[in-house]
């Protein structure tokens, strides 16, 4: 079983940065791809980014050039960098993770979850 914790989320304004970290409890941290996904009030859980074990990155269109996902396998923690942040940002996002992945884009594909993490942007 892999416990994931997310961290970094708060308020910040339009056009701020935050860093969102993720600490996984698994020895094994290395072998999983790692995913960000994002979810606001009266939406559907969206994906983010995910990055896998060999360091291939993929991002959605709305935040590709703003953030940044990254991992660092000594110390069990994904991170994700958030920079120009909208207001059409904010969500609650959640970090997951999954040993083999089809489509690494799809929430569904992911079988550990975090409790998630609230970023907000105030305009």
């Amino acid at each position: 079983q892999v416990q994931l914790v997310e961290s970094g989320g708060g308020l910040v304004q339009a056009g701020g940065s935050l860093r969102l970290s993720c600490a996984a409890s698994e020895r094994t941290f290395s072998s999983y791809t790692m995913g960000w996904f994002r979810q606001a009030p009266g939406k559907e859980r969206e994906f983010v980014a995910a990055i896998t074990r060999s360091g291939y990155r993929t991002y959605a269109d709305s935040v590709k050039g703003r953030f940044a996902i990254s991992r660092d396998n000594a110390k069990n923690t994904v991170y994700l960098q958030m920079s120009s942040l909208k207001p059409e940002d904010t969500a609650g996002y959640y970090c997951a993770a999954v040993l083999t992945s089809s489509n690494v884009r799809r929430d569904n594909e992911y079988d550990y979850w975090g409790q998630g993490t609230q970023v907000t942007v105030s305009s």
